[in-house]
C-alpha cells in the first residue's frame, strides 16, 4: 500500500482542466485530418497496406499492430488516404491530453495543465508523426499514456500497475521501444527510488500482463531467428532514411519539441530530480539520461526519446508559468513561443506548401518524410509504361529495391501486382514464380541484374514531375529478360534489412 499524498509529501491533485485539454487535443486531431489528403502516401504507409494483406504475429521489422490497423481501415474505406491517417490524427490528439493529465499529477494548476498540453501539441515530433500512419505515432501515444499511468502507479500503487501493463503490452505489439521505457524507469527506481514500489506485487503483476499480451509477437520472433535484432544492427549502421550520425543525436533533442520551448522540458527534468515533493518520480529523468546513453551507444534514432517529452513538459509547465508571471515583461513570452513553434513546426512538418514548390524549400532537407509522400502514382505509371515494352506474351513481374517502390506498384498498378522485393518483410513473402524469366526492375543496379539475366536494358527514369530530389527521383527503370539463374539462387542474394 502506498501512503496518501499528504503523508508521502507528493502534491495534491488540483482541479482537472479536462474540457480545455480536450479542446487542445481535438484541435490537433482536426488540423491533422484537414491536411491528411495533401501530397500522398508515404513509403511506409504503402508497406503497411501490403503487410496488412499478409497478416502475421510479426514481421522482420515490426510487430503486427500498425499493419493490422492499415488493413482494417483500408477494408472499411478502400483507397482513402484521409481515412488511413485518421487513427494517427486521433492518437496525436490524445497525447496533449495525456501531457495535461500528467502535469496535474505533478501538482499543476489548470493553467499549467493547459500549457503542458499546448507545448506538446505544437511539438515538431508530434506533428510530423501524427500526419502519417506510422509505428512512431502509436509509440509516442503509448509512451505518453504509459508515463502517466506509471506516475499514478508510483503515487497510488495498486491496480493502476495492471492498467499500465495492458498499455505496455499493446504498445509492444506495435514497437519494441516501450520495453526500453519500462527498463529505464525500473533502473531509475533502483538507482534513486522509491525502491519500495518494487517490493509490492502489483508492478510485477503488471509486467506479467504486458508479457502475456506481447507473447504472440515474442513467439513469432523466436521462431524466426529474432530478425529484429539483425534489423537493429542494420539501422545502427545507417541503413534507414531517418538514421542520423551519432553526433547529431543530442542536437536533435533540441528540436524534438521546439528550440524555443527547450527551457520548459529542461526545467521539468530538473524539477523532477531536485524538488523534494516530486521525489516519487525521480526515476523518470534518470530514465531519460540512461536511455540517451543507450540509444547513443547502440546507434538509435534521435526520435527514440520522443515519447518522454510530454512527461518532461508536464513537469516543467508549472515552473515556466510561474516564472513568466513573476515578471510583467515576460507575460507574452509563452504565447509567442507557442505561436512561433506552431508556425515553424507546422510549415516543416505538415503538407501546407504547394507540392510544386516543395523542392525549392529547405523542408525536404529538414523533414525527410515530406519528400517521401510525393510522386508514387507517377512512379507506378512509369513502371507500367516500361512493362508495355515487353514482347507480347512475355510473363514478367516487377522487382524493386525497397518496400516503398514495391508498395507503390501494389497500390497504384494493380495489373502488375504483386510486386517483389528483397527488402524487409517483402523478402519473406517469397520470390516470383519459377517460370517467370523477365522483370521490370527499379531500384536495383544494372550490374546485379546482369548476373541473373541475359539482357538488361534501360527503358525509362523515375521523375516525380515537381523537381523534388527524393530517394526515387532519377532512378533507372530496367527491363531484364532471359533469366539465366534460378530464383532459388537469386532470392537469398536480394535480402536486405533496413
Amino acid at each position: 500500500m502506498s501512503a496518501a499524498p499528504e503523508e508521502a509529501g507528493t502534491p495534491a491533485r488540483p482541479h482537472l482542466a479536462l474540457r480545455a485539454l480536450l479542446v487542445v487535443g481535438a484541435a490537433v486531431a482536426l488540423l491533422l485530418v484537414a491536411v491528411a489528403g495533401r501530397y500522398g502516401y508515404h513509403r511506409d504507409e504503402l508497406y503497411f497496406l501490403r503487410a496488412g494483406q499478409e497478416l502475421a504475429f510479426g514481421y522482420v521489422d515490426q510487430p503486427p499492430l500498425t499493419p493490422l490497423v492499415a488493413h482494417l481501415v483500408d477494408r472499411l474505406f478502400p483507397g482513402s488516404l484521409v481515412a488511413l491517417r485518421l487513427p494517427s490524427a486521433l492518437a496525436a490528439g490524445l497525447v496533449p491530453v495525456l501531457a495535461g493529465l500528467t502535469a496535474r499529477e505533478f501538482g499543476a494548476a489548470p493553467s499549467a495543465q493547459l500549457l503542458a498540453a499546448g507545448c506538446t501539441a505544437v511539438s515538431s515530433v508530434l506533428l510530423i508523426t501524427g500526419h502519417l500512419l506510422s509505428t512512431t505515432t502509436i509509440d509516442v501515444l503509448v509512451w505518453a499514456a504509459l508515463s502517466w499511468l506509471l506516475v499514478r502507479a508510483l503515487r497510488d500503487g495498486g491496480k493502476v500497475w495492471l492498467v499500465a501493463g495492458v498499455v505496455a503490452g499493446v504498445g509492444l505489439q506495435n514497437k519494441l521501444s516501450p520495453a526500453f521505457l519500462l527498463a529505464g524507469v525500473v533502473a531509475g527506481l533502483l538507482l534513486v527510488g522509491p525502491r519500495a514500489a518494487l517490493r509490492s506485487r502489483w508492478p510485477w503483476l503488471g509486467g506479467l500482463v504486458a508479457l502475456l499480451l506481447w507473447s504472440p509477437n515474442l513467439w513469432w520472433q523466436a521462431t524466426h531467428g529474432w530478425p529484429q535484432l539483425a534489423l537493429a544492427d542494420a539501422i545502427a549502421g545507417g541503413s534507414s532514411g531517418t538514421s542520423e550520425p551519432w553526433y547529431l543525436f543530442l542536437p536533435f533533442q533540441l528540436v524534438m519539441v521546439s528550440p524555443v520551448l527547450v527551457p520548459v522540458w529542461v526545467a521539468g527534468g530538473w524539477r523532477l530530480l531536485r524538488e523534494p515533493a516530486l521525489r516519487s518520480w525521480r526515476a523518470f529523468p534518470v530514465a531519460y539520461g540512461l536511455l540517451t546513453v543507450v540509444f547513443l551507444l547502440t546507434g538509435g534514432k534521435p526520435y527514440y526519446l520522443a515519447g518522454l517529452y510530454p512527461l518532461l513538459l508536464a513537469a516543467g509547465s508549472g515552473p515556466a508559468l510561474d516564472r513568466v508571471r513573476e515578471r510583467r515583461g515576460l507575460r507574452l513570452l509563452l504565447p509567442a513561443a507557442l505561436a512561433t513553434s506552431l508556425l515553424v513546426n507546422g510549415l516543416l512538418a505538415l503538407p501546407v506548401l504547394p507540392v510544386a514548390r516543395l523542392g525549392d524549400t529547405p523542408v525536404p532537407d529538414i523533414n525527410y518524410d515530406a519528400a517521401e509522400t510525393v510522386g508514387w502514382p507517377r512512379f507506378a505509371m512509369t513502371v507500367e509504361r516500361a512493362s508495355s515494352e515487353l514482347p507480347d506474351g512475355t510473363r514478367a513481374v516487377v522487382l524493386t529495391g525497397n518496400y516503398g517502390e514495391a508498395g507503390a506498384v501494389d497500390r497504384f498498378a494493380p495489373s502488375l501486382a504483386p510486386a517483389y522485393s528483397g527488402h524487409n518483410a517483402y523478402w519473406d513473402w517469397g520470390p516470383p514464380p519459377a517460370d517467370v524469366d523477365a522483370v521490370v526492375a527499379v531500384g536495383l543496379p544494372r550490374d546485379r541484374l546482369a548476373r541473373w539475366f541475359g539482357e538488361v536494358r534501360a527503358v525509362d527514369r523515375i521523375d516525380a514531375g515537381v523537381g523534388l530530389d527524393n530517394e526515387e527521383q532519377g532512378t533507372t527503370v530496367w527491363l531484364a529478360t532471359g533469366r539465366t539463374v534460378p530464383w532459388s539462387e537469386i532470392w537469398p542474394q536480394l535480402r536486405r534489412l533496413g
